[in-house]
């Protein structure tokens, strides 16, 4: 019965394979689930799922495959499924009146009790809105949408009003882990940790274990010996396009460059706006005033480093291919002889583009920058940033 729902995963791009798919039935013969619609639906994503980024798409396949469970008769599941005495009695608790329950057991009878039922059922199939008992609107039951309950479930509502819910059912999580999504600076983080490289230096701070096991068992007694502690040894050089059309961009590379002062010991950064040309800065309100030569900057710092780029790269192509084209000021070199001297001075580069992937074609100047830097441009996406971590890797 779960083959559709296996089919709906690999339509929205989750790689479950048949292996994973016996396992959820494994578990579902086990009793790992609570026979729930949330113990199945954490049983199936455990099992099914193997990598965070997939998540979001998995609870777009859950809900695509379950849908519309809720409009089957129930009356018909009365009739045609065998289901215990019990559980039917306690649904009629919660579904009849005390005085139609008072009524059916002075009758004494079962298939009253069970005609009652699917008749309140049955009128339960239509909308509600108002009152407190029915899965409808605009009333105060603790099931549905638009009304008002201490603690309830919301059915069918695109948004929180009250923020009182106990359960949302239809609200997917962990939206931001998808690919295709932009970052935020948890995610950023998670996807720089893939770059940084650890070396041992300093002063003899750290116990080392396996060299006192070592060195007790050869001299027999207890040697203890200590080792440098091991810290972040990548060092990264982050240029950062800055004013014009980036400002549509400002919230999602403060979020880079947070992420990244957080990860790095060893971080410098400098701006630009448009096309690197012969002066860079490190304060945008002092850009005119207070700028460092480009040289200076490929002469300050060894081809140990690593060089991202962050820029849109979207602006006028002669910006890019003479002198003079920058939109400022006069440059006697174009950008690209710029770029080229950046690219060649640190091996280890990339640029990050928060412009879609989509759209790159669109643009003339993207495809030249593209182009200088031999595909090295990825999108600052959680796929792209992933990416660009394994090319600078």
């Amino acid at each position: 019965m779960f083959r559709p729902f296996l089919d709906s995963l690999r339509r929205h791009g989750v790689p479950a394979s048949l292996r994973e798919y016996l396992d959820l039935l494994a578990g579902l013969q086990a009793g790992l689930s609570d026979w729930t619609p949330e113990g199945f639906y954490h049983l199936a994503r455990a099992t099914l799922v193997k990598n965070e980024a997939h998540i979001d798409r998995f609870d777009r396949a859950f809900a695509e495959a379950f849908s519309g469970l809720d409009e089957i008769p129930i009356e018909a599941l009365v009739n045609e499924v065998s289901i215990p005495r019990e559980w039917l009695e306690k649904l009629a608790e919660k579904l009849l009146t005390p005085e139609e329950r008072a009524a059916v057991e002075g009758a004494g009878s079962f298939e009253e009790l069970m005609k009652r039922l699917r008749e309140r059922l049955a009128e339960q199939q239509g909308r509600h809105q108002g009152g407190n008992k029915w899965i409808g609107t605009a009333g105060t039951s603790p099931f549905g949408a638009y009304g008002y309950n201490p603690e309830g479930v919301r059915i069918g509502q695109h948004e929180s009003r009250h923020r009182r819910a106990a359960k949302v059912w239809d609200k997917r999580e962990f939206r931001d882990f998808d690919d295709s999504v932009e970052l935020g600076t948890r995610n950023i983080k998670v996807a720089l940790k893939r770059l940084r490289q650890w070396a041992r230096h300093g002063a003899l701070e750290e116990l080392d274990l396996p060299g006192t096991i070592r060195a007790s068992a050869e001299h027999g007694y207890i040697d203890v010996q200590t080792r440098p502690e091991r810290h972040n040894a990548v060092k990264v050089l982050l240029f950062l396009d800055a004013g014009g059309s980036m400002d549509d961009h400002s919230r999602l590379v403060d979020e880079l460059f947070s992420a990244a002062r957080a990860e790095f010991k060893h971080l410098e950064h400098f701006y630009f706006h448009n096309c690197v040309y012969e002066a860079l800065w490190k304060d945008n309100r002092r850009r005119w005033t207070e700028t460092t030569p480009t040289w200076e900057v490929i002469n300050r710092f060894g081809r140990d480093y690593k060089a991202i780029f962050v820029g849109d790269a979207s602006m006028s192509p002669y910006e890019i291919a003479i002198p003079g084209g920058a939109n400022e000021h006069w440059n006697p070199e174009s950008g690209e002889t710029w770029l080229r001297r950046l690219r060649e001075t640190w091996p280890d580069h990339v640029w990050l583009n928060p412009v879609p992937r989509a759209h790159w074609d669109h643009t003339r100047s993207i495809a030249m920058i593209r182009d200088i830097f031999e595909d090295r441009m990825q999108p600052l996406t959680l796929e792209g940033l992933t990416q660009a971590m394994r090319i600078l890797g």
